[in-house]
């Protein structure tokens, strides 16, 4: 199975400009460090220790690894600051911002990314930690989903105007269908909810005191308190084990979301990873079209086993 890991550098490989910035932050040497997986990031993930027995966790990139990223720590530091609390999210602890190179500083939590394909137990943990988090005050600077996405869920529209040879049959005969549908979904993300977007196994940490944690939150925004969730169940459709249809109809019927409006987003979730799959690889991210290739398959299995009707954006 597939999974969300990509190539990644270690805390030695930083320049030692940056390590010193980032002991600065820890008031110490780190003589430790330990690589995390997961992500796709080509930049450092580190639990590190100092001298004085001092642990966080410790991101830096650089413009040369990949030329986006460094703005990606940028917007995650902005947010991470801004984040209440109450938020169940890693405590930010400094940053260092020479330019070339962004490291975010945050505590180290202690705990351990779902199991996948996931176990029902861990699944309804995650579930209510997401209901939880919608409820926290949202930042007011953080744009809101249909901003943010709409060129993810214009995907469909760009490969209508130049389909690929090899579009999938079933997707060539329902693409009018399928543009139709990502537009009426970028119009049913209307919330305030605080939604962080980018949902997956590898950004959750479960701790053993039964405490949730979201990590990695450069795409956070204002929207639909069902986005998470919806994204939640295309992680878990992606790894199998479960009947996500079940799942999400359960979740519309009892937080009172109109079915129809999730179908519709889950379209231009399908057009965003089947457009994103066929271009070149970014610099330094050699699996994500893999990675986006594999999500594409599964949302788009998902709505070829919907009923008839939702497939209509009418």
């Amino acid at each position: 199975m597939i999974s969300a890991t990509g190539v990644r550098i270690g805390w030695t490989d930083l320049p030692s400009h940056v390590r010193r910035e980032v002991e600065a932050v820890l008031g110490g040497p780190v003589v430790d460090a330990v690589s995390q997986a997961g992500g796709f990031s080509p930049g450092s993930a580190d639990r590190v220790r100092t001298a004085g027995g001092r642990r966080a966790f410790v991101k830096a990139i650089s413009a040369a690894a990949n030329p986006r990223s460094p703005e990606l720590h940028r917007q995650e530091a902005r947010v991470a600051a801004a984040l209440p609390s109450t938020a169940p999210t890693p405590t930010l602890l400094g940053s260092y911002d020479g330019g070339e190179w962004v490291a975010l500083v945050y505590e180290d939590i202690e705990g351990r990314h779902p199991v996948t394909p996931w176990l029902p137990d861990e699944l309804r943990r995650v579930q209510a930690a997401l209901t939880e988090l919608a409820s926290v005050l949202t930042p007011s600077p953080l744009p809101t989903a249909a901003e943010a996405l709409a060129d993810d869920f214009a995907g469909w529209r760009r490969i209508a105007a130049e389909p690929p040879a090899d579009l999938h049959p079933w997707v060539a005969e329902h693409l009018h269908d399928l543009v139709a549908l990502a537009d009426r979904g970028l119009s049913a993300l209307v919330g305030d909810a605080l939604v962080h977007t980018d949902i997956r196994a590898d950004n959750i940490l479960l701790g053993a005191d039964g405490r949730v944690t979201v990590v990695d939150w450069p795409w956070a925004c204002r929207g639909p308190a069902w986005l998470d969730q919806l994204l939640l169940l295309v992680n878990v459709r992606l790894y199998g084990g479960h009947d996500t249809p079940a799942l999400l109809d359960g979740y519309a019927a009892g937080a009172g979301v109109c079915r129809a409006d999730l179908t519709a987003a889950l379209a231009g979730l399908a057009g965003y990873f089947t457009d994103g799959a066929r271009r070149p690889a970014p610099p330094g991210l050699p699996t994500l079209r893999a990675f986006q290739r594999a999500q594409s398959d599964a949302v788009l299995s998902w709505l070829r086993d919907a009923p008839p009707t939702p497939l209509r954006a009418g």
